[in-house]
C-alpha cells in the first residue's frame, strides 16, 4: 500500500466517477427554462443527489473481473460459473417448441402448460399445495401482502422487514399493521397478546393475524428465530390455527437446508450440499481471521470497527453468507474506496435503505470466493483502520485514508462533493 494506488477502479476513467457524478446537484441554469413539469421531476432527484441517496445504474466493478466479488447476490456462483446458462440452454433443448413470448397475461390467454408444470415442481419440493412464478421477489411480496389478509385480519412484521413487504401490506385489507423489535421472542409474544386482547373477533378465531418474518435479513445477516416465534404463536392462539407465517426466504434459498430449499425446510433436518458448505468455510474463516487480528480489540474499544454477527460466532450452528461491517460513520467511504483499492468489491448501505446513522458495509460470501481472498480482505479491513488509528493519533499529516484521498483530488478537479469528503 506504499506510494500512489494505481487500481483502475479509483481513477477518472472507472465506474466509480460516474457512480459519484449521478450523485451530485445538477446545477446547468439552461434546465431552468425547461418545461415545470421537467423542471420538478429534477428537484426531487436533488433531493437525493444532495443526500448522496440517487440509486443510478452504473457499471458494477466486479462484473469486470477487476475485482473479488463479495457484493453480488449470486451466492452460489451459478451466475459466474456459467451453470445456469449452461442448465439454460440444456433444458431449453429439450422442449423445442417452448414459447418464448406469452402473448398475454396468464389470465387472459397467457398461460401454457410448461410454467404450470414449473410451479408444480416448486411447490412439491417445498413441500407446499401449490407455487406462483413472479417477475421478481419484490413484486412477490408486494402481491402477497396485498392479497392476504382479509378485512378484520391484523399482520405483525419484524421491525427489519424488506421496503417490498411494506408497499404490500400499504396495500393490503388488513385492519391494522404491528411490528415487533427485530428477532426479539419476548417482543413478538407481547405484541400477539396485546392484538389478542384488544381484537374481539381474533381472540374468538373468526379473523387472522398474519406474520411476515424474513428467513435471513439481507442488510443484518441475522437468522430469524423461526422456531421459537412459531412455538409462541401456537401457545397463545390456543388452537384456533389463526396465526399464519409468511417467510420470505430470498436470502436463504439455496443457502440453508435439504437440497437449499430455505429455512422453513431446513427446520428439523440436516442435510447441506457442497455449495453450501463451502459458504460456512468462507464465514467461519472470515470469524476467525477478524477476531484473532491483534487490533481487533483496539476496534472495538475506540469505536472504529464494529461487526455485529462477530458476537458468540463460535456457538452458531450455521453462519450466514451475509455480513454487515459497521465502521464509524463518518468513515464509511473511506473503507468503502480503501477495498476497492485492493480490488474487494463490497457494498456501501446508506440511508434510505437503512436508517440515518446506521450505514454499514454489506459483504457476502460466495461458492467462488476462496479462503485466501476472505483472509486478505480481513487484513486489508485492519490495514485501513491501522491508517485512521494513525490519523486519529497525529502520526501523520494526512488528513484522509490513502485511497479515499486519491479519490477525493480528482473529485474537487471535477467539482464534485460528498462520499466522505474532507
Amino acid at each position: 500500500m506504499n506510494g500512489s494506488i494505481q487500481n483502475p477502479m479509483l481513477s477518472k476513467a472507472g465506474a466509480l466517477v460516474k457512480h459519484i457524478k449521478s450523485q451530485q446537484i445538477d446545477r446547468d441554469e439552461a434546465k431552468k427554462s425547461h418545461p415545470t413539469f421537467y423542471r420538478n421531476l429534477e428537484e426531487a432527484l436533488d433531493v437525493r443527489r444532495g443526500t448522496q441517496s440517487l440509486f443510478s445504474i452504473v457499471q458494477s466493478n466486479w462484473q469486470t473481473k477487476n475485482a473479488v466479488d463479495f457484493c453480488s447476490n449470486d451466492y452460489l456462483s451459478w451466475n459466474t460459473t456459467g451453470l445456469i446458462r449452461t442448465h439454460f440452454l440444456d433444458e431449453l433443448s429439450r422442449y423445442p417448441d417452448f414459447s418464448v413470448a406469452a402473448g398475454g397475461s396468464r389470465v387472459m390467454e397467457g398461460n401454457y402448460p410448461y410454467i404450470e408444470e414449473t410451479e408444480a415442481e416448486i411447490a412439491a419440493a417445498h413441500g407446499a399445495e401449490a407455487g406462483l412464478i413472479t417477475s421478481s421477489a419484490f413484486d412477490a411480496n408486494v402481491m402477497v401482502w396485498t392479497a392476504l389478509p382479509r378485512p378484520g385480519d391484523v399482520i405483525v412484521y419484524d421491525a427489519l422487514v424488506h421496503a417490498s413487504t411494506h408497499e404490500g401490506m400499504e396495500r393490503s385489507l388488513a385492519i391494522r399493521k404491528t411490528e415487533f423489535l427485530h428477532n426479539d421472542v419476548d417482543s413478538f409474544r407481547e405484541t400477539l397478546l396485546a392484538i389478542i386482547d384488544s381484537q374481539p373477533l381474533i381472540k374468538q378465531g373468526k379473523r387472522s393475524i398474519i406474520v411476515a418474518v424474513e428467513s435471513i435479513y439481507s442488510m443484518e445477516g441475522d437468522v430469524c428465530p423461526l422456531l421459537d416465534l412459531v412455538e409462541i404463536a401456537e401457545e397463545v392462539s390456543h388452537g384456533h390455527g389463526n396465526i399464519q407465517f409468511v417467510v420470505d426466504e430470498t436470502h436463504s434459498t439455496g443457502l440453508i437446508g435439504p437440497k437449499g430449499y430455505g429455512l422453513v425446510c431446513e427446520l428439523g433436518l440436516e442435510a447441506e450440499i457442497a455449495g453450501q458448505e463451502s459458504i460456512q468455510i468462507l464465514a467461519r474463516t472470515f470469524f476467525e481471521a477478524l477476531t484473532s487480528h491483534p487490533l481487533w480489540p483496539s476496534a472495538q474499544e475506540k469505536g472504529l470497527l464494529s461487526v455485529p454477527l462477530a458476537a458468540g460466532w463460535e456457538e452458531r450452528p450455521y453462519l450466514t453468507h451475509i455480513v454487515t461491517v459497521w465502521p464509524r460513520q463518518k468513515y464509511i467511504y473511506w473503507l468503502y474506496l480503501h477495498l476497492l483499492s485492493c480490488s474487494f468489491f463490497v457494498l456501501p448501505v446508506k440511508q434510505p435503505i437503512v436508517p440515518v446513522g446506521e450505514s454499514r458495509l454489506r459483504i457476502t460470501f460466495h461458492a467462488e470466493n476462496t479462503p485466501a481472498q476472505v483472509t486478505a480482505l480481513v487484513e486489508q479491513i485492519f490495514t485501513w483502520m491501522e491508517e485512521v488509528m494513525d490519523i486519529e493519533q497525529g502520526k501523520t499529516q494526512k488528513k484522509v485514508t490513502r485511497a479515499a484521498g486519491e479519490v477525493y483530488v480528482w473529485m474537487k478537479q471535477e467539482g464534485l462533493r460528498g462520499f466522505g469528503m474532507v
